[in-house]
């Protein structure tokens, strides 16, 4: 992001309407994009009991979406170089959306991993290409307001959260629910679109050191070049930053994908309750998220960052030992708060890596942070077929570790 010496007021109120209107159609894609995939994490604990799967079956099945992703993020890129990251993020969102019926209508595990593959794949482009387009945002506030958008990711996540447990609870048909879901949401997502920046995805990025960034712009993007020359420009250092947005997916997954079960079936807690973990994790972020920016801009993302991976090894220690529901909650609150901060810096700074095109280094970090989505759901389910789903949880502690360790990267990269 370009640097300033104003005021933050002075900043904000030189803001065009553009900017502003822009700023709106970006807080409807990430909310919207929260909402998606959280309003189906409450039926879990149902679909897992209706298609009668075993722990590691049904992380199978989860893992479906984060392959997905993998298979499809990278095309996040080149996609919104030829159509615009603002454009590739609402295609993106929309197919996403056709994930919900699909999975409400899943009668069989084949069914169940392949809308899980749609969703992971939908949500993979959604996310970088959205991503993407903050940063362009961003740049003309001239001030770090990334964290506020990936409040309103949470926000929509405690919101479907909260919805999916209400209709469980009082017996609305899954069909029902995620069907009139996706509607609404498509509806906001057409509605919102034409607020979207227009023009080339580099016109906010400044380039008066490296001129590497002029030469991507223009380049032919259906080839990938884009991605191949943010790989060779600084591959550790962007896999190094991909790191902090994996280990607190690890953290994310394991709230979204296994909180429910973990309260459910280890703490005989009722279906409302058993969906509150996944919440406590989500409304947290957002209190995280909504006070990281001023956070960032004081501190310093790096010192923000380590703060908060730390924050959330004392949660997932809790949610891996707490002897009782109320514990489990709590633990899943602190570690959602402090992981709030790491997914949208790193992306932020992955975009802004000198001579990168800013939708290619969100791209790739955004398509290494889903090898957690990946990996830590089956672990975690072998690992409590073996032992117990306490010690699967356990494992999430380590990586939370090493989002300590890779914090000090964050240093005047993602500010």
């Amino acid at each position: 992001m370009a640097s300033s010496t104003e005021p933050p007021a002075q900043r904000a109120s030189s803001v065009d309407v553009t900017s502003r209107r822009a700023r709106v159609a970006v807080a409807v894609l990430f909310l919207v994009n929260g909402l998606t995939l959280a309003n189906v994490v409450p039926w879990f604990p149902a679909i897992k009991t209706d298609l009668g799967l075993t722990n590691t079956w049904f992380g199978l099945g989860l893992a479906a979406g984060p392959l997905g992703g993998l298979l499809c993020g990278m095309a996040a890129g080149p996609l919104a170089a030829r159509l615009g990251s603002g454009r590739t993020a609402s295609r993106g969102a929309l197919l996403g959306l056709l994930g919900l019926p699909a999975v409400a209508l899943a009668s069989t595990w084949v069914g169940f991993a392949g809308s899980m593959l749609l969703l992971g794949s939908a949500d993979a482009v959604t996310d970088a290409a959205m991503n993407a387009h903050a940063l362009r945002v961003q740049r003309r506030y001239r001030r770090s307001i990334i964290n506020s958008f990936h409040a309103l990711w949470s926000l929509g996540a405690v919101a479907g959260g909260l919805l999916g447990a209400g209709a469980v609870a009082v017996g609305v048909p899954r069909p029902v629910h995620l069907g009139a879901v996706a509607v609404l949401l498509a509806v906001t997502i057409l509605v919102s679109r034409r607020w979207q920046l227009q023009g080339p995805e580099h016109a906010e990025q400044v380039t008066d050191v490296h001129t590497a960034e002029d030469d991507l712009a223009t380049a032919a993007p259906g080839v990938g070049q884009g991605l191949l020359q943010a790989l060779r420009t600084s591959p550790w250092l962007l896999l190094g930053l991909a790191g902090l947005p994996t280990m607190a997916g690890a953290v994310e997954d394991a709230a979204a994908s296994w909180s429910a079960i973990h309260l459910r079936e280890s703490l005989d807690a009722s279906a409302f309750v058993a969906g509150l973990g996944f919440v406590a994790a989500q409304t947290l972020m957002v209190v995280g998220r909504v006070t990281g920016d001023r956070l960032v801009d004081r501190f310093g993302a790096a010192r923000v960052a380590r703060s908060g991976a730390l924050l959330a090894t004392v949660g997932m220690l809790g949610v891996a030992a707490g002897p009782a529901p109320a514990v489990v909650i709590c633990g899943f609150a602190l570690a959602g708060l402090g992981v709030s901060t790491l997914f949208p810096l790193g992306l932020a700074a992955a975009g802004n890596i000198p001579g990168v095109r800013s939708a290619d280094g969100v791209a790739i970090a955004s398509w290494v942070a889903r090898l957690s989505f990946l990996a830590v759901p089956p672990v975690v389910g072998v690992v409590a077929d073996a032992t117990s789903l306490r010690w699967g949880l356990a494992l999430v502690v380590l990586c939370t570790l090493v989002a300590a360790a890779l914090s000090g990267l964050l240093a005047d990269r993602a500010e």
